[in-house]
């Protein structure tokens, strides 16, 4: 091999030993990791993100169908060429390593950062019997009382409304301003992520937000506030759900508060469900708006027609391992422990 040719991958090794070396280091130091997503992310996110804003198409998707075939096809063409398994296999590691270290430094390290409670300065709340009751019954009455029917929603009117309520969230929790630019793009296998229950997804390789072409519109303003939250540093689920229900209830628009509180009930559901006596439970759900329930009973309809359960108990598989290998001990029960956060901040004013 010539000497010219080992120059550049000796190289090119050493950048990737570094990146690998940080992205350790702010797995295991929360400090380093909040330190990367107000001083590092800001600056990567906006370099992808103004990357991607110049095409109206899924720069996520192109990619992972381009890295999917890559995989596939390399080493068949690579066999041809008369290279090595030793070669072929370093290739793939090599390939699969960058993908893992754009994955990471552009988005993932978010994972590694401070939580939200000590962000936001405040004990996670210990369960109260009367303290979930109280809360129970201020979101029911707020529930009920914000209930509209929503057939048709102006999408560019609830990305400015939420938009503007997350310029409201003091510094202090750090995260990103929303920048009008970052549009949710359309994805391409819309039926796909209706089979397995993605309503939608923040794209860590180009700081894209993707959103479900399926989703009913009174679903769309929660989805896109929360997805919104992941593209602005937030990693937790519970911590996504938590800004996307504050963000809609802090709208100037009735709609969207709506929304946000609709967006809100499956996990209110869960934690009642969990903690409250069969009779009370009971109680409680007859205490809902007959039509907050109807539209329930229309979602899950809505979703169930177009989900396919093998593939979706996979993808939940993967991702709750997934989500347990990046500092979520949770997994997927994470979106639920919502909840909690709220009944924490009450304690303390959000406005510091």
């Amino acid at each position: 091999m010539r000497r010219a040719d080992v120059r550049p991958r000796h190289v090119r090794w050493s950048i990737g030993a570094a990146l690998l070396v940080f992205i350790t280091v702010c797995r295991f130091s929360p400090t380093t990791g909040e330190w990367y997503a107000r001083h590092v992310y800001p600056v990567v996110s906006g370099t992808l993100s103004g990357i991607a804003s110049v095409v109206p198409f899924s720069l996520e998707e192109v990619l992972a169908v381009a890295a999917a075939g890559w995989f596939l096809v390399y080493p068949w063409v690579a066999r041809r060429r008369g290279q090595t398994m030793r070669h072929i296999a370093l290739r793939l590691a090599e390939v699969a390593a960058w993908l893992y270290v754009w994955f990471y430094v552009g988005w993932g390290m978010n994972y590694f950062r401070e939580t939200f409670y000590v962000r936001a300065g405040v004990q996670p709340a210990a369960y109260a019997d009367a303290d979930f009751r109280a809360f129970l019954c201020s979101y029911t009455d707020s529930l009920n009382a914000a209930y509209l029917r929503i057939d048709s929603i102006d999408r560019g009117a609830v990305r400015q409304t939420v938009q503007a309520s997350y310029d409201r969230v003091p510094p202090d929790y750090g995260l990103l301003p929303p920048d009008a630019a970052r549009a949710p793009k359309r994805v391409l296998f819309s039926g796909l992520y209706s089979g397995v229950g993605v309503l939608g997804y923040m794209g860590p390789f180009f700081a894209e937000m993707q959103l479900n072409a399926d989703l009913p519109p009174a679903q769309y303003p929660f989805t896109y506030a929360h997805e919104l939250a992941h593209v602005l540093g937030v990693s937790s689920e519970a911590e996504a759900n938590f800004w996307a229900y504050h963000a809609c209830i802090g709208s100037d628009r009735p709609e969207v508060r709506y929304c946000g509180y609709f967006g809100l009930l499956p996990y209110v559901i869960v934690n009642a469900r969990a903690v409250l006596p069969a009779d009370d439970y009971r109680a409680w759900t007859d205490s809902l708006r007959r039509e907050v329930v109807l539209d329930l009973g229309e979602k899950q309809t809505y979703w169930e027609e177009r989900y396919y359960p093998p593939l979706g108990r996979l993808q939940d598989a993967v991702y709750d391992l997934f989500l347990q290998g990046n500092r979520i001990a949770s997994g997927r029960k994470n979106y639920a422990e919502v909840i909690q956060m709220l009944m924490s901040i009450e304690r303390s004013p959000m406005d510091r």
